[in-house]
This record gives structure tokens, sequence and C-alpha cells, in this order.
């Protein structure tokens, strides 16, 4: 099947395994309108592509992805317009993550921060590299955190936890993430993509039906918890785009 996508994203097909890469490693991975879009797109992609059996996410260079790109938070603060499609493409993301039909795999690289540590937790096995850690930084920036990590941490971790980490968005380990049930395996920096490759492998030559069909039997718990908060999440976050504190905040960020 041929992809349609930007060049942010590349779907490279190793057999029936998809190993898809950001690739914006220039900006470590952070997430633009173009990358955005393109999320958006590619899980739909890959439900249709007849061949895939399963897939890999992962960054290009030392990054799994650092997040929001402040040039585009800076936009959406005063262009309501766009903050209206980009948090309609965010709530896309989340959907079409949870309703791909064949598992999700992803190789953690480097940093996964907000977005790109929603991504993690929508996955469906996560191996990390050492030396990555996982963070949503929503919350100190002045946005609520609408996506992935707190829609679904609770069912991966404790709700305490869940709490912690989005309110103050601190590093978490790739040890500490494996502890609290945030990853599945840690594993040398280098051996991060070929151990995720091996594993989305062994998935594929289970059989398809019974693979699949687990999968949306298990994401079916997820889908409720998504479904009943993400549209006051993501109308939460609208409102934040308003706030003085975070207009300070980008503002700062992009004087740095």
């Amino acid at each position: 099947m041929n992809y349609d996508l930007p060049d942010v994203i590349r779907v490279k097909a190793d057999g029936p395994v998809r190993i898809v890469t950001f690739s914006r490693s220039d900006q470590l991975n952070a997430v633009n309108d173009e990358l955005h879009r393109a999320l958006a797109q590619v899980f739909p992609q890959l439900s249709a592509d007849t061949e895939a059996r399963a897939a890999v996410i992962t960054g290009e260079g030392r990054a799994f992805s650092a997040g929001g790109d402040f040039d585009l938070l800076d936009r959406m603060a005063n262009d309501r317009v766009l903050r209206r499609d980009t948090l309609a493409e965010g709530r896309d993301i989340v959907v079409n993550m949870l309703g791909c039909r064949i598992p999700v795999i992803a190789a953690v690289n480097g940093p996964a921060v907000g977005l790109g540590c929603s991504l993690i937790a929508l996955s469906d096995v996560v191996y990390m590299a050492q030396s990555a850690y996982l963070s949503d930084p929503h919350v100190t920036v002045g946005l609520v955190a609408a996506d992935g990590g707190p829609l679904t941490w609770p069912l991966h971790t404790s709700l305490l936890l869940a709490k912690e980490y989005a309110f103050t968005g601190e590093r978490i380990t790739a040890d500490r993430a494996a502890e609290i049930g945030l990853a599945n395996h840690v594993v040398p920096d280098d051996e991060v993509l070929p151990a995720a490759v091996t594993a989305a492998h062994k998935i594929a030559a289970l059989p398809q039906q019974a693979v699949e069909a687990t999968k949306r039997v298990l994401n079916l718990h997820l889908e409720h918890a998504v479904l009943t908060t993400i549209d006051f999440a993501l109308a939460a976050e609208n409102e934040s785009f308003d706030t003085p504190e975070l207009r300070a905040n980008v503002e700062r960020f992009l004087k740095r």
C-alpha cells in the first residue's frame, strides 16, 4: 500500500510490519502543523493496509518527540480557527490510534514529551531506551492535559501517580515507567528499535483475527475511558489558550 503522508512521517515495510518514523530530527521531532496532521492520518492508513499485521512507531535521531512546537502553540493562542482545527485533529489522533486495527509497538528511542508522551500512552506495547524518559508538561506550560496521558494513565498505573505526573510534568525515567506500568521493557539505547521490531514480528506471526479482535477487546476499556473524558478535556484545553499564564509561558519560550 502507498501511504499518502508528508515527509515528516516515513512508513517502511518490513514484511508484515510497518515501521513508522517521525522525521523532524533537527527539531527533536517536535509536533508542528504538518506532523500533527500526519499523525491524524497515519493510523487509518495503517488499518487500511491489508498486508500490515503490526506497526512500530519511533523517532528519528535523539528524541522520540519533544512535544508541541511552540510556534504552533503561539499561533493557536492567537488564531481561534487554527486552534479549533488543531484540537479537532488532536481528538482524531487519539481516537484513530485507539481504533487502529493492528497492534502498535512504541520504540521510545529518546525523550517522549507532551504529545510524544501521549502516543506512548496510546500504544499497545512499549519498549524504552535506557536513557529515554516520559513527560507531560501541559499543566506546567498552562494547558489542560487533554490527550493521551491523563486520559489513559489511570488504566496503566494508579490514579494517584497519574495525577502527580500530570500536575507536575516531572520526567518519568525508563526504569520508573516500567516499574509503574507505563512501559513494558527497558533495553540498552541501541537495542530499542530492534527489540520493538522483533516483538512486532512475533505478534505479526500470530493468527490475525485472534490478535486484532483481542486488541479490540482490550481497547474497549480504553475507549470507554477516553470517550467519557476527551470532549470535556479538549474544551478545557481550548480555554487554556486564552489564559495569561499560557501566553506568558509561550512568549518566554519563544524569546530564548
